[in-house]
């Protein structure tokens, strides 16, 4: 390896764990305190936003301490869950998304959480023993490196989360290996519409608000792409960049794929 390919390394490293230092003590901060993941999403509540996104009054509802506003979709809407399946949420939260796939899959299926920050997975794990649900998991690990085995899942789901992920073909190559054959995704998630500003760009804080880590919608489908899955619809909802983002060139898109 050459000294400059050394340097261009490092520095990668160095961007990646500061970007990644500064989502996890995001959304531990939140996970304990509570809040929003953007600035200009403060002056909205939990549930008004959550309505916004999809879910129904009864979804919001039936698990209140695992509502937390953070997600720009509702991944469940997107596709059929059956019973008996397992079904892993990428950047699990508080756990409202596997609460709610844990109705679809009943008794005999799983849901299993993967989350980057402790204090997230403490509270998933409180709110899983409040409702007494016993197969319901939360595991701290990353997106990038899924703490399973290969072909564990029937479903991935991911609301909100890879966007945060600074190489996300990796991601969706992970997604791939712990999908069973024939399994699905249903993903919400932030793309751009449109290059943002360069100070934008270089925005820590818009990063961890789901902003500066997004990319082209073009090249997200690469990514998904590139990994080995099959992308069978997808959709975009740009309304969201004026509901929550100031009227920056974002969308939220709505994304169905499969490992064939």
């Amino acid at each position: 390896m050459t000294d400059n390919k050394k340097i261009v390394d490092v520095r990668k490293k160095t961007e990646a764990d500061t970007l990644k230092g500064a989502v996890r003590a995001k959304y531990g901060k939140i996970a304990v305190e509570g809040g929003s993941c953007c600035s200009s999403c403060e002056d909205h509540d939990s549930k008004a936003i959550n309505q916004s996104l999809g879910y129904s009054d009864e979804e919001i509802s039936i698990f209140p301490g695992a509502v937390t506003g953070l997600g720009c979709g509702n991944p469940l809407a997107l596709g059929e869950i059956k019973e008996g399946e397992t079904v892993v949420d990428l950047g699990s939260g508080a756990g409202m998304d596997c609460f709610l796939a844990r109705r679809m899959v009943g008794e005999r299926g799983k849901v299993i959480g993967i989350d980057m920050t402790k204090a997230m997975v403490e509270k998933a794990t409180s709110n899983a023993t409040y409702h007494g649900f016993k197969n319901v998991e939360f595991i701290l690990g990353d997106i990038e490196e899924i703490p399973l085995e290969d072909c564990t899942a029937d479903v991935v789901i991911s609301n909100c989360v890879i966007n945060l992920s600074l190489d996300k073909e990796k991601v969706f190559r992970e997604v791939r290996r712990i999908l069973k054959p024939g399994g699905r995704v249903y993903l919400s998630d932030m793309v751009l519409t449109g290059e943002l500003a360069d100070a934008d760009k270089d925005d820590v804080e818009l990063h961890t608000g789901c902003v500066a880590g997004a990319v082209l919608v073009d090249d997200y489908l690469l990514a998904v792409t590139s990994s080995g899955l099959e992308v069978s619809h997808h959709s975009l909802d740009t309304g969201i960049s004026d509901r929550q983002y100031g009227g920056r060139p974002v969308a939220s898109i709505k994304l169905k794929a499969y490992r064939a």
